[in-house]
């Protein structure tokens, strides 16, 4: 939270190439030392530096590189590819994570093996970005000049607009009454998100009984699901130019999951409550990040952006925690899940009070 809206703005003023780069290499550097934590304190410096290493990736990437790269139009669909990265690392990365834990390679223990081995990408691609990311598309020798025009044209029709609108500076979009909402949806929405996702497999195994390892792999099904939502969810709204609802129904879809699937013994009708809650909390992303800049732009959308991404980063620490303690108290995750259930309505009823966009009302 400290370094999201400073990353931000450091990107939009300095470069946004750049700064992705420092931010992957910088990332896979403190990863592969977490692979030779000898104390307690080396393990929460490390991790301290891990987060402070990966912060203002996303706003960066929503704020300024993305914007200037596809039209409004174009941005769910090409923000919900970008994000079906997520879906995928859990599809792919669960189970080979599980795997790698029971290996020693060369004196190494898994779980020494598995940091170094995910450092590796991170350092390998934030070289890549260095050399291939151009922060515009006039500095792109991969464009043709008529392609390098149209974007650059596309963009500074697209920031007139929106100055002539109104023109935010940093404090006043920190301040702005939709920008703060924004982050008490994604606040409400990624509380919810991360309750799932740290506690479904805990859940998956208590309702039906099945092995850690055969819950590893049926979790494949649900996240295959959910990046084929997100994919669609994006590829809709772009296509139809609405935003509030292509959100809203997935986060009522995944509270509708939530809630029931974990009030049903029955394990198929469970996982199909784990399934449905799946694609609806990863659903609205790409719609979502794309909504900010249909009404800010430069470093104002670079500064929102990161304090609503701050907001969801409590809630990604309340999620899990409100979850445990829940279930500690009552003695099962049923309260908890309805409660996380209760967040992603709320969150899915207030998208439907979000502004509508202007290049929906033409």
């Amino acid at each position: 939270m400290l370094f999201e809206i400073p990353g931000a703005l450091i990107a939009e003023r300095w470069s946004a190439r750049i700064w992705l780069a420092r931010i992957m290499v910088s990332w896979g550097a403190v990863a592969c030392l977490m692979a030779f934590v000898r104390s307690e304190w080396q393990f929460y410096l490390l991790r301290f530096l891990l987060g402070a290493a990966e912060a203002s990736f996303y706003p960066v990437a929503y704020a300024s590189v993305i914007p200037r790269w596809f039209t409004p139009e174009e941005r769910p669909r090409a923000i919900a590819i970008m994000l079906g990265s997520l879906p995928v690392s859990a599809i792919i990365g669960s189970p080979l994570a599980g795997w790698l834990l029971t290996c020693e390679v060369l004196g190494l223990k898994g779980w020494q093996t598995l940091f170094l081995l995910e450092a590796v990408p991170a350092v390998a691609f934030g070289i890549v970005l260095w050399f291939w990311l151009k922060d515009r598309p006039q500095d792109a020798a991969w464009l043709s000049d008529a392609e390098k025009e149209q974007l650059s044209t596309a963009y500074e029709h697209e920031e007139s607009v929106q100055r002539a609108r109104k023109h935010y500076t940093v404090w006043q979009a920190l301040c702005d009454r939709e920008v703060l909402k924004l982050c008490l949806i994604y606040f409400l929405w990624i509380t919810g998100y991360w309750g799932y996702n740290y506690w479904t497999p805990t859940v998956l195994q208590e309702v039906s009984g099945w092995s850690s390892l055969r819950v590893g792999w049926m979790l494949v099904i649900p996240m295959s699901l959910a990046l084929g939502g997100m994919l669609w969810v994006g590829y809709s709204s772009s296509r139809a130019g609405e935003k509030r609802w292509h959100g809203a129904i997935p986060l009522f879809l995944a509270a509708l999951g939530m809630g029931f699937g974990t009030l049903l013994h029955e394990p198929l009708w469970g996982f199909v409550g784990v399934c449905l809650a799946g694609v609806g909390v990863y659903g609205p992303f790409g719609v979502w990040w794309s909504y900010p800049t249909t009404f800010l732009s430069g470093a104002a959308a670079a500064g929102a952006i990161g304090l609503i991404n701050s907001c969801g980063n409590v809630g990604g620490f309340l999620g899990p925690y409100l979850t445990g303690v829940l279930k500690e108290t009552t003695g099962s995750v049923q309260a908890a899940y309805v409660g996380l259930a209760s967040s992603l309505l709320a969150a899915g009823l207030l998208m439907l009070t979000l502004r509508r966009p202007r290049n929906e009302d033409s």
